[in-house]
């Protein structure tokens, strides 16, 4: 059997944008499979990394990686540096997945930023409570930002235009909203996947799910100077997706707290 895409449901980011949590809640359903762990040729069975890490494997390796072994499944690859990908990558990827069905969670950039600051720090002395540590505005920081691809990871706005141009009906769903109310995310989220709704059995699978987080950051405070230095790189990335329509106010809240 010749199938039309080799991955049915992709998920292009945002990184710390709760791109974990879907691909937990959609394994959930009867009518997804996950493709093997090959940690760290993949990253774990949620990443499939093909055309970062290893497009030279060729696209034969991406199909046998992919393939189910039940064709009437849907394969899923959520890969968050997908979504920086230039347009001859999203090209070939159309060529390989023509009907794939595209997913974009966005989240406020500041927050987004500050996450995946926190996600790349490991202190020095593991004995110290996140919480005790602060990481202030130096050559180490600023080491930290380079390493997290901060603007291409933040680029929302390029980013979706690129990737609507080969797949206008792309679903982009903000985090905020997707907080707010989980179970109508999610509805969408399987509507758009064509999807049917789960049993009774599978719905409660996706609900238990739903409540786990997956990949929480260490708290690592960031000084004042920090945060503002993050808010002044984000700002036009802020302003850019907010002409798309989306605005968000997590980012605001943690500027008022300070940490």
């Amino acid at each position: 059997m010749t199938r039309d895409n080799v991955t049915d449901i992709l998920c292009i980011g945002a990184q710390r944008a709760m791109t974990s949590w879907l691909h937990q809640v959609l394994t959930a359903h009867p009518g997804v499979t996950a493709f093997a762990n090959f940690d760290p040729v993949t990253s774990t069975n949620k990443e499939a990394h093909y055309w970062d890490w290893n497009h030279h494997r060729g696209a034969d390796w991406y199909r046998i990686l992919m393939r189910p072994l039940n064709d009437d499944l849907k394969t899923l690859d959520f890969t968050p540096e997908y979504a920086f990908l230039d347009e001859a990558a999203i090209d070939e990827c159309k060529a390989l997945s023509p009907d794939a069905r595209v997913i974009y969670l966005l989240r406020d950039p500041l927050a987004r930023a500050v996450s995946a600051i926190r996600m790349r720090t490991v202190w020095a002395s593991q004995n110290a409570a996140a919480e005790a540590v602060t990481l202030t505005l130096d050559t180490d920081f600023y080491e930290r930002c380079k390493n997290a691809a901060l603007h291409s990871h933040g680029a929302y706005a390029a980013n979706l235009r690129r990737w609507r141009a080969r797949f206008p009906d792309m679903l982009v769903l903000s985090v905020e909203e997707v907080q707010a109310d989980p179970a109508a995310a999610i509805d969408r989220i399987l509507t758009h996947c064509a999807l049917p709704a789960p049993d009774v059995a599978a719905g409660e699978r996706l609900r238990q799910r739903a409540a786990n987080h997956v990949w929480v950051t260490p708290k690592y405070r960031l000084s004042a100077d920090c945060l503002h230095f993050l808010h002044g790189l984000t700002w036009l990335e802020r302003d850019a997706i907010a002409a798309e329509g989306f605005t968000f106010a997590e980012g605001a809240a943690l500027l008022d707290i300070g940490s």
